[in-house]
């Protein structure tokens, strides 16, 4: 028996005004690590690093991801203060099987669906134009660089604040996956999923892009 080729995702560089999201390595720990250090109150249902050990292990674990074909994590910087401010990534990356010729196939290297998520912030980084910034980039990548048919989002169903932000981005929310996964804070957590598809795509940009023309309103929705 044959086994396939690991397909591994190019790491890119995606930068905007605010942001930029380089890929994320071993070198980034330390920053992780400071970025974390803030308040973490906001945290409850997202894993995010808080000492030496657990930051060198959440990279190492994002990069195993992507080695193995399934992700593309990022370190996201702000570009005001060339700091590192938290991390977010590409994840559950599928490369579909598809009969020859399939106009759908958007190519053999380039993948047919992702996830956008395994996003956190730094306190004084949040309610800020970069969270919404480096999701425009990367679904501006994910959309018209891969030309996914599919771009996935999920988060703790109980997480009011990260789904009114992943519904604002103009996500359609397509059900709540009971028993899903353990939960950050080490319960069973259910998952909120929403999606967004390539033909929604033109009015998401369109949305993200006014959004990101006025930050003040930007800031003040978090």
């Amino acid at each position: 028996m044959t086994l396939s080729p690991i397909r591994r995702l190019v790491p890119v560089t995606l930068q905007g005004e605010t942001v930029r999201l380089e890929p994320l390595s071993h070198a980034h720990a330390d920053a992780l690590l400071a970025a974390a250090s803030g308040p973490r109150d906001t945290y409850g249902y997202t894993f995010v690093p808080g000492s030496d050990s657990e930051a060198k292990r959440y990279v190492e674990t994002a990069v195993r991801e992507w080695e193995a074909g399934r992700a593309l994590p990022f370190a996201t910087v702000d570009l005001a203060r060339d700091r590192v401010v938290g991390s977010t990534r590409f994840g559950n990356v599928e490369f579909w099987s598809w009969p020859s010729g399939n106009p759908n196939q958007r190519g053999e290297e380039l993948p047919d669906v992702a996830e956008i998520g395994w996003t956190w912030l730094a306190a004084d980084a949040q309610r800020t134009p970069i969270n919404t910034e480096a999701k425009f980039l990367m679904l501006t990548h994910a959309f018209e660089h891969w030309r996914v048919h599919r771009v996935s989002l999920q988060t703790d169903a109980r997480n009011a604040r990260s789904r009114a932000a992943i519904a604002r981005i103009g996500a359609r929310l397509d059900g709540v996956v009971r028993a899903q996964r353990v939960s950050a804070d080490g319960t069973v957590r259910d998952s909120a999923c929403y999606s967004i598809l390539d033909r929604e795509w033109p009015g998401v940009r369109a949305k993200l892009e006014a959004r990101l023309r006025t930050p003040r309103a930007e800031a003040a929705a978090g």
